[in-house]
């Protein structure tokens, strides 16, 4: 006969009974001498919900028996009512109130008049200090061929973001096939390597900038003189209208293209462009995808007016390159441009006085120029008009200076020496007053905030490594804490700028109206 189970024996106790019942085995099994038993296939036994007896179980919330609530730790009758039987001088307070009126309202008419929290701006949200780089943005392929970023742009709505290649220093400018690249920033899977459109360009593109009302259409300037402009809503075919080369035609690259508005035709806007070779263009649409020119101003070294201060200074050709070119807020006739022998120049598109005769076109050229301003100690990449001032802009150039003038006199306000490099790009940011932004040679991005310092930037960011230069930068007026700029690696870096940059303090304008007043001798 086979053994029980270990498990099975520990419950047959000896002789084979089953507990609490004696001599009870398992159905279907006999007990053998060895205290072992055989087991079938039926097997039964008596049930029961537990050994021990029934235990009384309760549910209570505490575990004490008793409880009761209370506000305090000390008895009540330890805490003395202070609203019944309370007793008030009534004539005492008023006694006192009568000797204090004549302090308390001199003092309260003193705080009226007090500057003491003047600039003190009570802002109820969290407060973003500091400055982030939200997207690196490239194409690959113009990296490939080391092509550098020559421009940004913001579109209208300031959700796109474009970028010009091209190259600066040196190459087959003429002939190297070049593009224009835009992102999206707003799409929800952005590819910072993979562009939303690329747009070949047959040369050196010099320059961009986006319809100011038109999300889709950009206009550009190339080195071979040309101006174009695309429809980016037509991928397949994004060209629409181009100038072509014809004698009205730019002989030297175009380094800044500005869209004006219309003054016959409201709701048409022109195209403005700026060459090296001294003209300034303005073109109008035609049916046929053709730009003509509809008016024209050339920068003539003989009628440039000058100062007192300037008369010693040798004016030859190189005076009067147009490198770039910046229009008032306030008067839309009022621009100014830098040129490459380092001046700044106030001209006008109402001046009617004729530039001497230039070989070829097909409308008289007027000179523009009204007043030189002190010139940079080389030539002037850019100048930017103040978007809160009639009078004030500033400009930079290969001296490392930028220098922040008034239109009403000829020497700076202020000059700063910011590099031993190259400055190449300088914007007033759309929101404050008192900010700016420079790109310099040395792979910075600097923000200046004149509130702060007038003499240092408040943040400088290091846009690209090895001092690559950073050769352009843009606010976006849509989305005014992005701020983009293009370096010579090819790269597009998107800025997020801190909240002490896009928010308006409260005596800002004084201050502006201040610096604007600091006439020089």
């Amino acid at each position: 006969m086979e053994a029980a189970p270990a498990a099975l024996r520990a419950f047959i106790p000896p002789g084979g009974g089953w507990p609490g019942r004696p001599g009870a085995v398992l159905g279907g099994g006999s007990v053998c001498d060895s205290g072992s038993v055989r087991l079938t296939e039926s097997v039964f036994f008596n049930q029961k919900s537990c050994q021990t007896g029934e235990v009384a179980v309760a549910e209570v919330a505490v575990q004490s028996r008793s409880s009761r609530d209370a506000a305090v730790q000390t008895d009540r009758s330890a805490v003395p009512d202070v609203q019944q039987g309370a007793c008030v001088d009534e004539s005492g307070v008023l006694a006192f109130l009568r000797r204090v009126e004549e302090v308390v309202i001199k003092e309260l008419n003193k705080n009226v008049t007090s500057r003491a929290f003047d600039g003190f701006d009570v802002n109820w949200t969290d407060q973003n200090r500091t400055v982030l780089c939200l997207h690196a943005l490239s194409y690959p392929e113009a990296q490939d061929q080391h092509l550098q970023v020559t421009g940004v742009s913001w579109n209208a709505t300031g959700s796109v973001v474009a970028c010009s290649y091209g190259r600066l220093n040196d190459g087959d400018w003429s002939t190297e096939k070049s593009y224009v690249c835009t992102w999206n920033l707003d799409r929800r899977r952005l590819d910072p390597q993979r562009p939303d459109l690329v747009v070949d360009a047959p040369s050196s593109v010099m320059c961009l900038a986006f319809h100011p009302s038109q999300p889709s259409l950009i206009a550009a300037g190339l080195f071979s003189g040309e101006t174009v402009v695309w429809d980016t809503s037509k991928p397949e075919d994004p060209l629409i209208w181009r100038t072509g080369m014809t004698d009205d035609t730019h002989t030297d690259p175009v380094y800044q293209v500005h869209w004006l508005p219309d003054a016959k035709h409201g709701n048409h806007v022109q195209l403005l462009s700026a060459s090296t070779d001294g003209k300034i263009l303005v073109w109008r649409e035609e049916r046929d995808g053709r730009l003509m020119v509809a008016e024209g101003f050339a920068l003539v070294a003989q009628q440039i007016p000058r100062s007192a201060q300037l008369k010693k200074l040798v004016w030859g050709e190189a005076a009067v390159g147009v490198t770039s070119l910046s229009f008032s807020h306030f008067d839309p006739h009022v621009f100014v441009v830098g040129v490459e022998g380092g001046f700044s120049l106030k001209c006008s598109t109402a001046a009617d006085t004729p530039a001497p005769c230039r070989t070829g076109g097909s409308v008289p050229l007027r000179a523009p120029a009204e007043l030189a301003f002190s010139p940079h100690s080389g030539p002037v990449y850019s100048v930017s008009c103040s978007p809160f001032h009639r009078n004030l802009f500033l400009s930079c150039g290969t001296d490392g200076q930028v220098h922040l003038s008034s239109m009403l006199q000829t020497q700076p306000l202020i000059s700063l020496q910011l590099s031993t490099k190259y400055l190449f790009c300088v914007r007033w940011s759309p929101v404050r007053p008192l900010v700016f932004a420079v790109a310099s040679g040395e792979g910075d991005v600097h923000l200046f905030d004149f509130e702060k310092s007038s003499q240092k930037p408040a943040v400088s960011m290091k846009q690209a490594v090895d001092e690559c230069p950073v050769y352009c930068l843009e606010f976006n007026t849509k989305q005014t804490q992005l701020l983009a700029a293009g370096d010579a690696a090819g790269t597009v870096k998107v800025w997020q700028l801190s909240s002490d940059f896009t928010e308006q303090r409260p005596r800002e304008m004084n201050h502006l109206e201040q610096l604007a007043s600091e006439l020089t001798d």
